[in-house]
Parts: C-alpha cells; sequence; structure tokens
C-alpha cells in the first residue's frame, strides 16, 4: 500500500506538467481558435466580434489565467464548453468513450490470440520452416503502416468480396470487425517477435536443459515454466497496448469513421476546439499513468524479487 501511494503522489506532478505544456503548445500553435472556427463555418465577421468572441471564451486573458481557470474547472469536474458545438466537453468525451472502449477489447483479445500462440510456435519451431514462415510474415506485417493494412482489408474484404462495410454504420460488433482486423494485423505482427523472442530466451536458459536431463517433458517444461517467466515481458507489452489503443487510434479511427475519442481528437485538432483537444490529452495522460502503475504491480505479483529501492544480489 505504502509503495502504491509513493507511486501515486509520483504521478500527480506527471500529469500537471503535461497539462500544462499541451495547454501551451495548443496556445503557440500559430492560428486563432475564433478565427478557424468562424473559418469553419465558412463565413466572414468583423475583427471586432472576433474580439467580442474572444474575450466571450476568455482567450483575451493572459496565459497563466487561462491555464489556472481551466485547471481549477478541470477540479471540479467541469471540461469547459466546445468552441465549435456548444455543447459541454465532458459528456461529449463520455459519448464516444463507449466506441474506443468495444475497439480496444475487440483489438486486445484478437492480439492475444493471434500474437502469443504464434510467437510460442515460432520458439519452439526455432529456425525450422514454420519459424521462417511466421519471422517473414512479422516482418512484412511490421513493415506495412496501419492506414496500408486498413485500405488493403477495405480493397480485399469490402469491396471484392462485401463482407464487411467499408465505414462504421454505427457502434457495433460488425462496424468494429474492420478497424479491429486492421489494428490486430499491425499489434499482432509486432507482439509476436517480442514473444517468440521472450519464450526463445527462457527455453536457452540451465534451469530448461537441467528439467529436459531429468526426463521432464517438453510441454511441462513450457507451459509450467517457460510461459510463466516469459509473462513480464507479454503483460508489459500488452499493458502499453492497451493504454494506446484507449487514448484512441486516431488515424483508424478517422479512416472507418469508428466514432470513438480518436477521432474526435482529429475533428477538435481541425477545427482548433481547444477544450476538446485539452480533455483528450488529460485522458491520454491519466490511462498512460495508470497502465504504468497497474503494470508495475503486476510485476510485484509475478516476481517478488522486484521490489522499490532494491538491488538483486
Amino acid at each position: 500500500m505504502n509503495y502504491v501511494c509513493k507511486r501515486i503522489l509520483q504521478l500527480i506532478p506527471i500529469l500537471i506538467g503535461i497539462t500544462f505544456l499541451s495547454f501551451a503548445m495548443m496556445r503557440v500553435a500559430g492560428s486563432d481558435a475564433v478565427t478557424e472556427m468562424y473559418a469553419n463555418r465558412g463565413t466572414e465577421v468583423s475583427q471586432e466580434i472576433i474580439d467580442a468572441k474572444r474575450a466571450e471564451l476568455g482567450l483575451d486573458q493572459p496565459f497563466m489565467v487561462q491555464y489556472f481557470n481551466w485547471m481549477g474547472g478541470m477540479l471540479r469536474g467541469d471540461m469547459g464548453t466546445s468552441y465549435v458545438s456548444g455543447e459541454d466537453v465532458f459528456h461529449t468525451f463520455l459519448s464516444k468513450l463507449p466506441a474506443t472502449l468495444i475497439l480496444t477489447a475487440m483489438s486486445i483479445v484478437m492480439t492475444v490470440v493471434i500474437s502469443i500462440p504464434l510467437g510460442i510456435l515460432a520458439a519452439v519451431r526455432h529456425d525450422r520452416f514454420v519459424d521462417l514462415l511466421l519471422r517473414f510474415c512479422s516482418f512484412a506485417g511490421n513493415a506495412m503502416p496501419n492506414f496500408f493494412v486498413g485500405m488493403v482489408l477495405m480493397q480485399l474484404l469490402s469491396i471484392k468480396l462485401g463482407w464487411l462495410p467499408i465505414i462504421s454504420t454505427g457502434v457495433n460488433v460488425k462496424s468494429a470487425m474492420m478497424p479491429t482486423l486492421t489494428l490486430a494485423i499491425s499489434m499482432s505482427a509486432k507482439y509476436m517477435r517480442q514473444v517468440r523472442a521472450t519464450v526463445l530466451e527462457e527455453l536457452n536458459k540451465d534451469y530448461v536443459q537441467g528439467a529436459k536431463a531429468r526426463g521432464v517433458r517438453d510441454s511441462v517444461i513450457l507451459w509450467k515454466n517457460v510461459i510463466k517467466s516469459s509473462m513480464l515481458t507479454i503483460i508489459t507489452l500488452l499493458a502499453l497496448s492497451i493504454g494506446s489503443l484507449l487514448g484512441g487510434t486516431a488515424i483508424i479511427e478517422s479512416i472507418f469513421m469508428w466514432d470513438g475519442v480518436g477521432k474526435l481528437a482529429v475533428d477538435a485538432i481541425n477545427m482548433r476546439d481547444y477544450p476538446l483537444i485539452q480533455a483528450y490529452v488529460m485522458w491520454m495522460a491519466i490511462i498512460y499513468v495508470l497502465v504504468n502503475l497497474i503494470t508495475d504491480l503486476l510485476y510485484h505479483h509475478l516476481d517478488p524479487r522486484i521490489r522499490l529501492g532494491v538491488t538483486k544480489g
């Protein structure tokens, strides 16, 4: 419990620093939010109207005043109001969150189902045909960016075969399949190599050779010892993936018109909707610090030797 409290206290200044930097970077981005707002609406207004709108939104105040006003609202649970839609940012963000949670859960499950068994198989069949084939597929998958994989899947599964919709028609499993496959293929190609390397490293350790010399079956050694020892690396990879996906994979969500927080962030950036952008940054920061905290706790649970401030002897 002391370790958890200490880590949480360490994370608070990190969150504050992230919000301050993102707030500052948006203010020096080189474009005015009010001007962009009227330009996106296709209307021309006088400078007096622009100045009045800036005053209404509090953008005419000094930077530090704007930041502390925003931070004070955040601490009270008020994320502000969208410059574009005029809606409450918190409720807008919550309305997009279920779509991202569904996409995250489906992508992680599919990535686990693909990458972990294939990574273990590649390690067990080291330097044989199966291993070489899986390594080739892994390299090919790593070489292809997400948006390219998405376009290939669109061409194959939607245009030619007609199995899945090209763009999302709502927050449902069928619409989620295309972005899920796109994310899972890209992540599996990377994580399969990591799982293979971790399992292969464990298979080459002395305790495995000793177990084989005592007549222990290979399957028992693999599942009761090697896989358990490899779980630290696997959990780390999955934790980082969950953090990234919960933040919203903006490009994929935009390509497939999946109505999650990633697409919301892209639209907000295009519109210079500062309150929505800041809410997204805050969400990303919280997700990543929580994921790192949970990963540390899992490390302590799986490997009692790992302790804060204790070195291995």
